[in-house]
């Protein structure tokens, strides 16, 4: 498929569109496309984060270095995820999507193999580092490239799609890759990574137009970074829903981090059944997404409503997984409660994202970074504390996620006031 015949007519975002929003003019094929690409876009930060985990024990055995050292290349990658985004979202902004797209993952490919032919863990650590710098533009360019296009109800829709592929994609990632490991090292992951990138390049520049014109770069009070950060800064509920989103992330990235080592030294798991309880793990996720973007759209009930729920479902989860661990119930008193903790998690992605975007058209390729940042940035300072206090037990990893769900529940009632948040538009 072309170009040419992948849009309409009248270009998204084109001056003589009358529309309400530009993406009003694509047809439900070309909406179609647009999901599929930027699905694609969004994958690839957190396939390239967590691709690798069920090859933990085996870096482990290669380069004869502790659990701790190992989760180090994890937190890396997400540092550079974060730092990426920031440089890139504001940049997107500034002079289009497309552009800065391209060339941060071509640098995440360069990346990727530099990981798969490094000679010791610190030259793993480096390139995994560029690697999440690489990969941070996919998953902000997809958002801003939505919110360019739609607004409404309609948004909500779209950013449910790009949602529920955010949140499948790091519980997938470990799936996929316990079955490369069954055919290659973990070299091999690498590799695969860089033909990802690859895919990317050859995608976006084939199928996906410019979303952002150049007369939409320089609006009135937007023109400068200074302007659209404080554009954001300024915004209490943007401020709240981007750290509740955060905290949610920080406790699932606490499971994603530790979960290779808990199930496959403690609980035994080979590499494929670890892969087995994340693909369980993503039904939940499924479920969290659908069921929270139908309860928004259909039933017009407003998403900080949902994130109400969830940060208390999650500490209680949380808290559940404490209890039976130091109980000894065993695997299942980790597993059951922790797959109600992901679906609550599910539930919170769309309902951030529409949240953080909404008033945010004019800067959403910023507003996207700071969300992206702020999400990998504090999950990839918080969640190795669980290596530090140890992944011998569950409760490390459940502490953790509990501590994240309270300051979510702080953030929900002190910052985004659930009661002062105005509808959602049609």
């Amino acid at each position: 498929m072309s170009q040419t015949n992948s849009i309409p007519v009248i270009l998204p975002g084109d001056r003589n569109d009358r529309r309400p929003h530009p993406g009003d003019a694509l047809s439900a094929r070309q909406r179609l496309v647009y999901i599929l690409v930027l699905g694609t876009l969004t994958a690839l930060g957190p396939f390239t984060i967590d691709l690798y985990l069920p090859a933990f024990p085996a870096l482990e055995g290669e380069f004869s270095v502790g659990a701790a050292a190992i989760q180090l290349t994890l937190t890396g990658t997400t540092i550079g995820f974060g730092l990426g985004q920031l440089i890139v979202g504001p940049w997107s902004d500034k002079v289009g999507r497309r552009l800065p797209l391209i060339l941060a993952t071509s640098l995440h490919i360069a990346a990727s193999i530099g990981a798969a032919l490094a000679p010791d863990i610190a030259w793993l650590a480096v390139f995994r580092v560029l690697q999440g710098f690489g990969a941070a533009a996919g998953g902000v360019v997809a958002m801003a490239m939505v919110r360019d296009l739609f607004g409404g109800k309609r948004l909500v829709t779209m950013l449910s799609r790009l949602a529920l592929v955010n949140g499948l994609a790091p519980i997938l990632a470990p799936v996929i890759g316990s079955q490369l490991l069954i055919v290659m090292d973990w070299r091999g992951i690498f590799w695969v990574l860089a033909a990802y990138g690859a895919f990317v390049v050859v995608a976006v520049s084939v199928l996906i137009i410019e979303t952002l014109p150049r007369h939409k770069r320089h609006q009135a009070g937007h023109s400068t970074l200074g302007a659209r950060y404080r554009a954001l800064f300024t915004d209490r509920t943007f401020v709240g829903v981007a750290l509740v989103g955060a905290m949610s992330f920080t406790g699932l990235f606490a499971y994603l981090s530790s979960s290779s080592f808990l199930f496959q030294e403690v609980y035994a798991f080979t590499a494929q059944e670890y892969g087995l309880l994340f693909g369980v793990n993503s039904i939940g996720v499924v479920i969290g997404v659908q069921t929270s973007s139908r309860l928004m759209s259909r039933l017009n009930i407003g998403p900080q409503w949902i994130l109400v729920v969830i940060t208390i479902v999650q500490l209680a989860m949380a808290g559940t997984i404490m209890i039976l661990d130091q109980a000894d119930a065993g695997l299942w008193g980790t597993i059951v409660p922790l797959w109600f903790f992901i679906t609550a998690c599910g539930f919170g992605f769309p309902a951030v994202q529409v949240l953080a975007l909404a008033n945010h058209g004019a800067e959403a390729g910023t507003a996207a970074s700071l969300l992206g940042a702020l999400n990998f940035g504090l999950a990839g300072l918080i969640s190795p504390i669980v290596g530090v206090l140890g992944v011998a037990t569950a409760t490390p990893m459940a502490l953790v996620m509990g501590c994240a769900a309270i300051i979510a529940i702080v953030m929900v009632w002190a910052v985004v006031r659930p009661r002062t948040v105005p509808p959602l538009s049609d």
